[in-house]
């Protein structure tokens, strides 16, 4: 996976397939796809998630506000809404990051252990 390019939905099944053998394509298709789906229906349902080492999704409420039709310039009254928002857990911004922003090591991370989650 480079950089720019990001993985994608079906590139995450590929892998998890490749890295567990005994895990048939379709299975790890369904497992990827159920796991997405109950977290979807969480938040729909306004709920928060937190996953261990990984991060939490919870849901930021944005106001209603008067926004501007970008053809017309007519103002227009934009109603309140709900987005989902991700917060990177401690574990995962230290693999992100190995420096840090204070430029200390955290060489636990850099090894080619896998983390316990």
């Amino acid at each position: 996976m480079s950089e720019s390019t990001g993985m994608t939905k079906s590139e995450l099944i590929a892998r998890l397939a490749d890295r567990y053998p005994q895990l048939v394509a379709k299975d790890a298709d369904l497992a990827v796809n159920t796991i997405l789906d109950a977290m979807s229906q969480a938040l729909a349902e306004g709920h928060r998630i937190e996953i261990r080492g990984f991060g939490s999704f919870s849901l930021n409420k944005r106001p209603p506000r008067v926004g501007r039709n970008p053809k017309s310039g007519e103002k227009v009254l934009v109603p309140e809404k709900r987005v989902p928002h991700f917060k990177a857990g401690k574990e995962l911004r230290e693999r992100v990051d190995p420096l840090g922003t204070d430029g200390s090591k955290h060489v636990h991370l850099l090894s080619d252990e896998e983390p316990d989650y």
